[in-house]
């Protein structure tokens, strides 16, 4: 259950990018995107499913929570962060806008 909620912000953060850079740029800058934001998300899952295998033991298994839900808990808190500053943030500061209007 958890898993599918965590899919779905992925699917909205991937549709969300490839608008923003194809509105901004181009088509193809917008399917870069995605493209990049899905190896990080692939190679991520693939480090983080590793790793919570070793932390997470069998016992613990439950319909709602069990070790790939635990991977994907993981590779969400640092593709946050990717995500702020590959896709949300504004490459330009208010400093350099600042600048601009002088």
């Amino acid at each position: 259950m958890i898993e599918l909620l965590i899919f779905h912000f992925h699917v909205v953060g991937f549709l969300y990018a490839f608008t923003k850079n194809w509105q901004q740029r181009s088509l193809k800058d917008g399917f870069l995107s995605v493209m990049v934001l899905c190896l990080v998300f692939a190679i991520g899952w693939a480090i983080t499913g590793t790793v919570s295998a070793y932390i997470y033991p069998d016992a613990w298994n439950t319909m709602y929570f069990n070790r790939d839900t635990l991977s994907l808990v993981l590779l969400f808190i640092p593709e946050i962060v990717f995500f702020y500053y590959f896709i949300l943030r504004d490459k330009v500061t208010d400093e350099e806008k600042q600048l601009a209007k002088n």
